[in-house]
Formats: C-alpha cells, sequence, structure tokens
C-alpha cells in the first residue's frame, strides 16, 4: 500500500469515484482541495454552509453522482441543517466536516461545540473517523450507503477543527468500487410471480392509474412508465419530483398529484379504483395529506426500499425492486392488457385534464399588468428547450411550476426544494454544474431569493450560467390568507408588515454583483427576457414583477 496524507487520499479518492465540483466553505481538508488543483475538480467556495449543502444536492440530483460538500467544524450545524433537503429529496450528498479533538473536549476550546448528533436526523450514515487509517473504508461506506437502496446524504467528521486528522500519513490503500460511483448501485428485479400477479390486477382493473414518484427519475425508468402506461392504457400522475417522467402534452398525462397539485390529476386519483405507486413514499404532499387516493382504495406500491411499501396504503399486492428493472419485467410479460374496455375511463380522464385546461386559461393567457404568475409560467413552458431543467423553490414557487409549466420536449425535467425555501437558487446552480450544457431556469419567489442573495457573486465568479426568473411581488404572498383571516379582514394596512417586502429591482441587485439582470413587468417583455437569458451565456436574473394577489388555486380533496 501506497504511503501517503489523508489529505491527499481524499483528493484521490474523489477523483477515482468521479467527481467534477466540491462545494464548501473554508477551512476544511485545504491541503486536499490544493491536490485537486490540475485534476478537473472544480473547487467551488460559496458564501455559507447551507448553500455549499444545497448546491451539492442539486447536483446529485441533477446527475445520480454524489455530491460533495465540505465546511469546518463551526460551521458543521449550518452544514447539517443543509442536508435536510437532500435527506427528504433522497439525494445522495456526501457531507465532510470538522469535529472537535479529544484533547480539547470540555475544556472551553475555540469554538467548541459539539454538533455530531445533529447530524442523525438529516443522514443516512453518520461515522467519525478518528485516525486517518480508517478513511480508505469509512470513504469507500460512505459511497456505498448514498447510492444503495434509496439514496441518501451522509457524513463524515474528522477529528480537528479543520480536519488535522488527515494531516497524519499512513498506508492508505485505494480501492474504488465502481458500482457505487452513482445511483441506483444496484437494480434488483421483482419476483416473476408477483409481476404477473400485478399485471393482472391491472388488466382487470376498470380505473386504474400509475403515480409516478421520485423514485422513478432516480430509477432513470422516465421511459418504462411511458412504455408500459401506453400498452395497457393506464392514465399518468407524477410527484412533483417526477414532474417530466411522462410529457405534459401527452394523451395519458392527467399532471402532478397531491397537495402542489392540478385539480385534472387529483380528480383521476381520486376516482381510480386501482392505484399503482412507482417509487413513492406515498407521504402527505403526493397524496394531498392522505386524502388523495381515498383509503381503502386498492394500491399496487413498486418500491426499491421494503420500508416504504404500505407504509401510508396498504398494499393489494407489494413489488420490491428497482422500477427501471421491474417495469421492464412487466412491459415484457403484459399482453395487450384493458386497452378495449377502458374507452370510457380515459375519456374521462382526458375530460378531467380539459377541464383544468380551460379553467386556468383566463390566468395563463392573461395580459395584466402585474403579471400573474401563470402568464410568466406559460412564457416558461414556450421558451425552455428540449433537455432544459426547471428548479423550484417550495412553496408558490413549487406549485405554479408543478401546475403551470408545461412540459413539451424531450428530455425537460423539473428538480424542486424538498422542503427548505431558499433551496432553489443555489440548489439550481448545482443543478448547472453537473449539465453546463442544458438550459437551468431556476424559478424562485423572491422571498426564496432572499435567503442565498449572495451567491449570486459566487455564480458570476465561477461562471455558473443559469437563469434565474424571480417572482418578485414584494411579498411572502403563500402567507397572505392566512393573515388576512388572523385579522378578521383585510389588513391591507395593518398586516402588511407581517407579510409584506420593500419593492426591490433584483435585475439592479444582479448587475451589482457581476450577473446579467433583465426587469420584466409584461408578459412581453418576459418573452423577449428570456430569449435573451438563454442565449447569453452567462449567469442571468430576470425580475418578473408579479400580482401580489395572485393565490394559487385550492387543492382539490374531494371532501
Amino acid at each position: 500500500m501506497p504511503k501517503m496524507t489523508g489529505m491527499r487520499f481524499v483528493a484521490e479518492a474523489l477523483r477515482a469515484y468521479g467527481t467534477t465540483h466540491v462545494f464548501y466553505v473554508p477551512q476544511m481538508l485545504l491541503e486536499t482541495l490544493v491536490e485537486m488543483e490540475g485534476w478537473g475538480i472544480r473547487r467551488v467556495m460559496t458564501h455559507g454552509e447551507k448553500a455549499a449543502a444545497y448546491m451539492a444536492d442539486g447536483y446529485a440530483r441533477a446527475s445520480g453522482r454524489p455530491g460533495v460538500c465540505m465546511a469546518q467544524h463551526v460551521g458543521g450545524s449550518n452544514l447539517a441543517a443543509g442536508l435536510k433537503d437532500a435527506f427528504l429529496a433522497c439525494s445522495p450528498v456526501i457531507a465532510m466536516t470538522g469535529g472537535p479533538a479529544p484533547l480539547a473536549r470540555h475544556r472551553h476550546a475555540y469554538q467548541e461545540l459539539e454538533d455530531f448528533t445533529q447530524f442523525e436526523q438529516t443522514t443516512k450514515f453518520n461515522a467519525h473517523v478518528d485516525d486517518v487509517t480508517r478513511l480508505p473504508d469509512l470513504l469507500r461506506q460512505a459511497f456505498r450507503e448514498a447510492t444503495t437502496g434509496a439514496p441518501g446524504p451522509v457524513h463524515l467528521q474528522m477529528r480537528g477543527h479543520h480536519a488535522e486528522v488527515a494531516h497524519a500519513e499512513a498506508d492508505l490503500n485505494l480501492l474504488v468500487e465502481e458500482r457505487f460511483l452513482r445511483v441506483p448501485a444496484f437494480r434488483p428485479a421483482a419476483e416473476a410471480v408477483q409481476v404477473e400477479a400485478a399485471l393482472k390486477l391491472l388488466e382487470a382493473a376498470e380505473r386504474p392509474i400509475i403515480v409516478a414518484g421520485g423514485g422513478v427519475a432516480w430509477s432513470g425508468a422516465q421511459a418504462e412508465v411511458v412504455a408500459l402506461a401506453e400498452k395497457l392504457s393506464i392514465p399518468v400522475a407524477t410527484s412533483l419530483n417526477a414532474k417530466g417522467a411522462i410529457l405534459d402534452t401527452h394523451a395519458l398525462s392527467v399532471g402532478v398529484v397531491g397537495t402542489y397539485s392540478r385539480t385534472s390529476a387529483n380528480k383521476s386519483v381520486g376516482e381510480a379504483d386501482l392505484v399503482f405507486f412507482i417509487g413513492s413514499h406515498t407521504g402527505g404532499q403526493v397524496t394531498a395529506r392522505w386524502q388523495v387516493p381515498r383509503p381503502g382504495t386498492r394500491v399496487i406500491h413498486l418500491d426499491i426500499d421494503a420500508r416504504e411499501i404500505g407504509r401510508n396504503y396498504p398494499t393489494e399486492l407489494a413489488l420490491l425492486g428497482d422500477a427501471r428493472t421491474v417495469l421492464r419485467q412487466m412491459i415484457e410479460a403484459a399482453g395487450l392488457g384493458g386497452k378495449a374496455k377502458r374507452t370510457a375511463w380515459l375519456a374521462r380522464v382526458r375530460a378531467l385534464v380539459d377541464e383544468f385546461r380551460v379553467a386556468v386559461a383566463p390566468q395563463v393567457n392573461s395580459d395584466a399588468v402585474p403579471m400573474r404568475p401563470e402568464r410568466v409560467c406559460r412564457e416558461i413552458t414556450e421558451a425552455l428547450p428540449e433537455n432544459g431543467v426547471v428548479v423550484c423553490d417550495t412553496g408558490h414557487s413549487g406549485i405554479w411550476a408543478g401546475t403551470m409549466i408545461d412540459f413539451t420536449k424531450p428530455g425537460q425535467r423539473l428538480i424542486r426544494c424538498a422542503g427548505s425555501l431558499g433551496w432553489g437558487f443555489p440548489g439550481a446552480m448545482g443543478v448547472k454544474c453537473a449539465l453546463p450544457d442544458s438550459a437551468v431556469v431556476c424559478f424562485a419567489g423572491d422571498g426564496g431569493f432572499y435567503y442565498h442573495l449572495a451567491e449570486l457573486e459566487t455564480a458570476a465568479r465561477y461562471g455558473i450560467n443559469l437563469v434565474v426568473v424571480v417572482n418578485n411581488n414584494s411579498a411572502l404572498n403563500q402567507e397572505i390568507p392566512h393573515f388576512d383571516k388572523a385579522y378578521g379582514g383585510d389588513p391591507t394596512e395593518r398586516g402588511r408588515e407581517m407579510w409584506g417586502f420593500s419593492k426591490v429591482n433584483f435585475a439592479q441587485v444582479a448587475e451589482s454583483l457581476g450577473v446579467m439582470g433583465i426587469r420584466a413587468e409584461t408578459p412581453a417583455e418576459m418573452q423577449r427576457a428570456l430569449k435573451q437569458a438563454l442565449r447569453a451565456n452567462r449567469p442571468v436574473v430576470i425580475d418578473a414583477v408579479t400580482d401580489h394577489r395572485a393565490f394559487s388555486p385550492k387543492t382539490w380533496t374531494g371532501a
């Protein structure tokens, strides 16, 4: 075994595992960062640890490879908080931090704080590296944990505030397990008898529907979902995580289901007599708090994680395996299915989709000033090229993106914030790092954009050429109805301080930080701004001025 420092070992290991970017806040593994110079690993220094974690998360979701982020010990708590989204999104992020030295514990050492346990709630695997000789096996384990089963973030805490444990030299054997370079590391098949049984249930159902979840995206099973749906004439709804698995223009597509949803999707799933969940946690968001489908609806559940099958909906039949592999099994084994007898069901589903389109058309086509967010989404729909990626924040941004942006061209997809407002912009930067040749459009509200506004300077410094569309209504407008109710009426003056911001021109802010800024106050200006931004080959902020009283539609639950 070659003798080397831990610092060099980490650098060589990351290169060997195919890492192209490391997102960090100094000071951590400094010699490792120096070793990376000239190796093709880009070192992206951010303005905060949460932003570094979000970028690594976006990178992982876009590439399917583990994203890497680092922070010194004092910033560990921020990094742990930033991993919450990666954990909720099952994203393979490898986080490395420093940690207290044993001889300094409980002595009021500078910046002494034990934050190791904070990572327990936001990671699949959380380990101490207290001796340099443990780096080879623990780093391998980190990659294994991050990419197997349901993927997720992991954390290695290295002894010393700046990972001084890695300064030591030892005989360190670099062994790269290529299987764990990306997600999914394994593609288990389902039992053949269960596949046959699932097909019989689907073929016998009068009103079956597929709900494609985030596991479809991680598995790369989008084409297989569409192929099975077409073979059996089954409509398809998606979670927000799986938007893009089927084009919104496809005859079998009903849209995003759940709380951030199209009414057509919720009604279709609500009327189904058999729901086929594929790669879904069946959590509160995708089921509108377990109301869609209604409890008691027959369910088939396919997932790579046995713990998730039947968690919220008792299953008629369970399929354990990788989504793409199992769907291919089903496609190969399926006959013509129940196409002929589903004419009425397919007609009903199309009627629900048409009904939704008619209902939202006035907003989608509105020429009002200030702009409607639905019209902004229409312009994004029309401007987004093939293989374009939309990245969105949570809250209204997620609702508008999921419901009002149509994916009409091959390869288009959505990557969304899984929980924490503010994720969208730095997450989109990570996506662009992973997909430098793809158009990446971040759709964020001004409230979310404010969280990590400083990273505009980072985008300019590294030439991370994404387009940020800021839905600028000078408000946290999702909160307005709640404060209206709290004030017992219309608190235009009294309550504005509870949800309102100062009027800010984000185009001017962007320009001051080295980023191209364009202000759009009308639909025509929005259209021109998107065309210009997508051609610019530099980071661009489009300040889209919208109506603060434009609220998302209420979620349909049938209640």
